[in-house]
């Protein structure tokens, strides 16, 4: 019987060797020098009207946390660079004229562009990956 389970034992620690299992591999060695570098993309919002239209604005700011601007004069404007590799964008207004307009630009191009006729119009321009 001893020889038995000293013949396993060795058997048993050889097919360890043999498939790897002595050698777990490790994640922590990653290198963060070796990430490629990222250039931060630049997100502009826009709101138009009338000449002499004020709104009530809100908006997320590069943090991703709401923001709100009352009695902003239009057209406004506001741009902010995104240091995160992705990033949603929102920016909504109710003016007290009958049309708005609103834009989201990211580095300059357009992604998304709406405009309201409406009494006391209300916008709402969405970005859902910038």
């Amino acid at each position: 019987m001893v020889a038995v389970a000293v013949a396993g034992g060795f058997a048993v620690s050889r097919l360890h060797g043999v498939f790897g299992t002595d050698h777990r591999p490790s994640y922590s060695d990653t290198k963060v020098a070796d990430s490629k570098p990222f250039d931060p993309k630049h997100l502009t919002y826009e709101i138009t009207g009338p000449p002499g239209t004020v709104a009530s604005i809100s908006y997320f700011d590069a943090n991703a946390e709401p923001q709100h601007i009352e009695g902003a004069s239009l057209p406004w404007t506001l741009d902010f660079a995104i240091t995160e590799t992705s990033a949603v964008g929102s920016v909504v207004a109710q003016g007290d004229s009958d049309q708005l307009g609103c834009r989201i630009l990211v580095d300059g191009v357009v992604k998304t562009e709406k405009t309201v006729n409406q009494m006391n119009a209300f916008i709402s321009c969405l970005l859902k990956s910038a």
